[in-house]
């Protein structure tokens, strides 16, 4: 933008958003657990953009897998758990060059105390990995990979996989870290849902159902797996399409409700949640058309797939 003296008029905030915000033209897993979760929290990110505080969990979580990711890159008699505990402070230093808002994470930390244990806690989860597999005996296919597919529908699935195995047989194995704690039995649907997407996606790709999907608690030193079939993955594309068709739905109406439930405390738009006396802002995009959106669930791919994830 140009410092021009002359004042121009400006956008008001609703208008901004108008030409900003798009129709959905994706799923991720994450974006179909936001809105399974809550349908105005899907809103708030995919369509209104809204800007989130920088969460220190989650940025340690992308530093542990920036390490676990690199950490391939030297020969395996290298790949030592002291080694990788040395390489957090300079994956921390590289993210925060590219995101230099996270720095607000330790503004009030002068003597840098917070700093120094959120590393050490970023340092202990990655030697805990040493203790749940070896990585001397693992070479990764491929890490962090970005995979989309589309299915007959017209419905683009992405997202990035943290590990791929393939073994001398070919039998394939996906597998993703989690820097949190192994969830009870009975809250294993959602971890498990975002692996079967990943599992789906592959087999679409490559025409391979993957053997195994396996799930590393680093918070707890817990490992899951979980052996799909081709009923299970054709399962999961018959709900992402019913996912998709709600999305859709409320695209074009406009109508997208919260869903309360104890994880409402962690949210950041509570001030504009109507379960919170909050209004949401105006709704950028026009309803009652159609559309993209509704041109994807109805089987024909639109331009330009590369929306957000």
């Amino acid at each position: 933008m140009g410092t021009s003296v002359e004042k121009t008029p400006q956008a008001r905030p609703s208008e901004v958003r108008a030409v900003s915000a798009e129709r959905p033209r994706a799923l991720s897993p994450s974006r179909a657990g936001d809105f399974m979760r809550c349908p105005l929290l899907y809103r708030f990110r995919v369509i209104d953009k809204l800007p989130e505080k920088p969460s220190a969990a989650a940025t340690r979580g992308t530093v542990v897998h920036a390490v676990l990711e690199r950490l391939f890159d030297a020969p395996a008699v290298e790949r030592t758990a002291e080694g990788a505990r040395a390489m957090v402070p300079g994956e921390w230093e590289k993210l925060l060059a590219k995101r230099p808002e996270l720095a607000e994470l330790f503004e009030d930390d002068p003597r840098g105390e917070l700093l120094a244990g959120w590393l050490g806690d970023a340092e202990r989860l990655v030697e805990r990995w040493f203790t749940l597999e070896d990585p001397t005996r693992l070479e990764p296919a491929d890490r962090e990979l970005y995979v989309e597919t589309v299915l007959d529908s017209g419905l683009t699935l992405r997202g990035f996989i943290d590990r791929v195995d393939v073994a001398p047989s070919g039998e394939v194995r996906l597998v993703d870290y989690k820097t949190g704690k192994a969830p009870a039995a009975q809250f294993r649907s959602e971890p498990l849902f975002q692996m079967k997407f990943y599992a789906l996606v592959m087999w679409r790709l490559r025409g391979v159902v993957p053997r195994r999907l396996q799930l590393v608690y680093l918070g707890s030193g817990d490992v899951l797996t979980y052996d799909p079939s081709e009923a299970d993955l054709l399962a999961v594309e018959r709900k992402l399409l019913a996912l998709w068709e709600a999305i859709v739905l409320a695209t074009e109406t406009g109508d997208w409700r919260p869903r309360p439930s104890k994880l409402c405390g962690w949210c950041d738009h509570q001030a504009v949640c109507p379960e919170f006396g909050g209004t949401p802002p105006p709704y950028p995009l026009p309803v009652g058309g159609g559309g993209e959106a509704g041109s994807v669930a109805s089987g024909q791919v639109p331009q330009g797939r590369m929306g957000q994830i």
